[in-house]
Order: C-alpha cells, then sequence, then structure tokens
C-alpha cells in the first residue's frame, strides 16, 4: 500500500482510538461493569476479524512453532481496553487518550530504535527525538487549553 494510503488508514484508526473509548466506556456505564463491556466488545472484534480473515482468505497455518511471547499483543489490547472502560467516565475521554498517547509515542520510539519484534529499526535522532517531544508538548497544550475555568 502506498504511503498515503498506509497514512490515511492509520489516521482512521487513531481515530477510532477515542471512539472506542467513548462507546465502550458508555456501554460499561450502562451495564454496570466495565468487564461486561470489555466482553462484549472482544466478541465483535472477534466476529469482525473472523470476517476479514475469510474474506483475504487468512490461515492459522504459521500459528505451529510461533513463539509465545508473540500472543501477549492479546494481554495488551485487553488492558488498554478494560482500562480506558474503567478509567476514561470518571477520568475523561480526552485525558485518557493523552496518556495513552504519550504511552504509544514513547513506547513507539523504543521500538523502531532497537527495531524489537522484527520492526524495521529506525534511530532515535535527536531531531526525532525533538519531534516525539513537540508531539508530547502539542497533545499536552490540547488538554490544557480545553479544560474548563
Amino acid at each position: 500500500m502506498p504511503y498515503l494510503g498506509s497514512a490515511t488508514v492509520m489516521l482512521l484508526a487513531g481515530i477510532g482510538i477515542p471512539l472506542l473509548a467513548a462507546l465502550n466506556a458508555a456501554l460499561g456505564q450502562r451495564l454496570g461493569s466495565p468487564a461486561a463491556a470489555g466482553v462484549i466488545l472482544f466478541c465483535v472484534a472477534m466476529a469482525a476479524a473472523l470476517v476479514t480473515l475469510a474474506v483475504t482468505r487468512g490461515s492459522f497455518r504459521g500459528l505451529p512453532g510461533t513463539p509465545m511471547h508473540l500472543y501477549a499483543a492479546g494481554l495488551f489490547v485487553a488492558f488498554y481496553v478494560l482500562t480506558i472502560t474503567w478509567i476514561a467516565p470518571t477520568f475523561g475521554i480526552g485525558n485518557a487518550v493523552f496518556f495513552v498517547l504519550i504511552g504509544q509515542l514513547v513506547s513507539a520510539a523504543v521500538i523502531d530504535h532497537f527495531g524489537l519484534f522484527g520492526a524495521r529499526l529506525v534511530p532515535l535522532t535527536p531531531a526525532r527525538a525533538l519531534g516525539i517531544a513537540v508531539m508530547g508538548v502539542g497533545v499536552f497544550l490540547t488538554q490544557v487549553a480545553g479544560r474548563p475555568g
């Protein structure tokens, strides 16, 4: 997929993160159980993933012999969904996503710098570190400027 297409898809995924947080937090409040909202979200997500698997004719051929640490991604997504569902209603969607974004910036820089998990190696140069810091300041300013009184 060309750069612009990939960037557009990832932008849409980024737009979806606060929507996911707001919708699942509201569902958790309505049900009286953030954990139940998380289970429902994962059932819907699994159905969507299975449809995508079928449509793209994907397979589980490579499953045997897959290193166990690669399954930790499921734990991270569960941690994200459950914590955002629990915390966002009282902490605020913007505040919750702000800290998620800061965590993503730092984590992505470390993963890229060391080429962890087979990621493309992208060294953390001073210019890149400054860019990440500027992004962090920008995200922070959106939260400070948006606070009432």
